[in-house]
């Protein structure tokens, strides 16, 4: 399977995937400046993938220190992750990576600045395969919702390319397809930036799954005639009472979904979920430049082109519509405030 991020011992390489499916280029990144570029450009896109670009474009940054101290290294580290928390604001993979790392370097008693930079990438290294077996659990806890012969609508791209593993809602479908399941999905195009047309697409016909690809606003159709029988998404990030921050257009699809009596399924690592944030409401919502809405990839104006435009990267799905969230320790069900809770409580109780 493809891998969207690897880490080459000594620089990290991407798939642009601005330019999927038309080509396949690895960027090779050496810098910290060229991970926020990669990020906030979405050469690297998908909350886990954001997370673990993250890690490995804070370790290129604070490779280059010049502290002389462990305190030096530590008020550096603090400026480096304030710096990549500004790419994507939304994706809070990227806050819980940093996190993770400011903390667990705070805990060493390591006071050698060296030692301090291999700590740094060997937390890189275990975040990147963390999340490639929360990836597999998700996938296998998924199966409890996936009947046989299912035809699955999703939204945006949450395979390999999106994460460090076989994916959320993506990995979900894979496992049932590689079970013998005989699923079947219809893919939304995920305008502006078409996340899946491009790579949906790609990855599920790399993988052999029955695929149709279809425009963001025909989803009702397809529902309304009895073609659909669940809808699973990924996530950005989740708050505490279950509201699903997603790729915009996600929350239509819910809504649809509720209207039409269709399950509607969000895969998301427990790191997805924001402890901080109590509603859908206070989610920070990226808006992004109106060219991508004026033009297919700043190239092909479609439009009148002084025309205003409004361009949120996400929406926020109210817990009410969400039958279920897949995770790598299960299914969580209604009501979220309760199965949140209990699922982030046992996770501390076992780290």
């Amino acid at each position: 399977m493809i891998k969207a991020v690897e880490w080459k011992e000594s620089y990290l390489q991407l798939i642009d995937q601005t330019l999927i499916p038309s080509a396949t280029v690895y960027k090779k990144i050496t810098t910290i400046e060229e991970t926020f570029e990669a990020i906030r450009n979405l050469r690297v896109r998908g909350a886990p993938a954001i997370g673990i670009t993250a890690a490995y474009g804070l370790y290129l940054g604070m490779r280059e220190s010049k502290a002389s101290t462990r305190e030096e290294f530590l008020a550096e580290l603090s400026r480096h992750i304030e710096y990549l928390a500004e790419a994507r604001p939304t994706a809070v993979n990227l806050f819980w990576a940093m996190d993770e790392i400011k903390e667990r370097l705070h805990r060493s008693q390591t006071r050698d600045v060296n030692a301090l930079k291999k700590e740094l990438l060997t937390i890189a290294l275990e975040i990147h395969e963390d999340d490639r077996q929360r990836c597999e659990e998700m996938a296998n806890y998924g199966q409890e919702v996936i009947p046989e012969g299912a035809r699955i609508i999703t939204h945006c791209n949450t395979g390999a390319l999106a994460t460090g593993g076989i994916g959320t809602a993506f990995g979900v479908i894979y496992r049932a397809h590689q079970l013998g399941k005989q699923v079947s999905v219809f893919a939304d195009e995920t305008r502006p930036v078409l996340q899946g047309a491009r790579l949906t697409v790609f990855e599920l016909m790399e993988a052999g799954i029955p695929t149709t690809l279809i425009c963001d606003n025909m989803a009702a159709a397809l529902m309304q005639q009895r073609k659909v029988d669940l809808a699973i998404v990924g996530a950005d990030r989740i708050a505490m009472d279950g509201s699903v921050a997603n790729k915009i257009g996600t929350y239509n699809l819910a809504v649809l979904a509720k209207y039409h009596g269709i399950p509607f399924f969000v895969a998301a690592p427990l790191s997805t979920i924001d402890p901080e944030i109590h509603s859908g409401k206070d989610i920070p919502i990226e808006t992004r430049p109106e060219d991508e809405i004026r033009k297919v990839f700043n190239q092909c104006l479609i439009t009148v082109p002084s025309v205003p435009c409004w361009n949120p990267a996400f929406d926020v799905t109210p817990p009410e519509l969400v039958s279920g969230i897949i995770t790598e320790k299960g299914v969580l069900k209604p009501p979220y405030t309760k199965s949140i809770q209990e699922v982030l409580n046992n996770s501390l109780i076992n780290s």
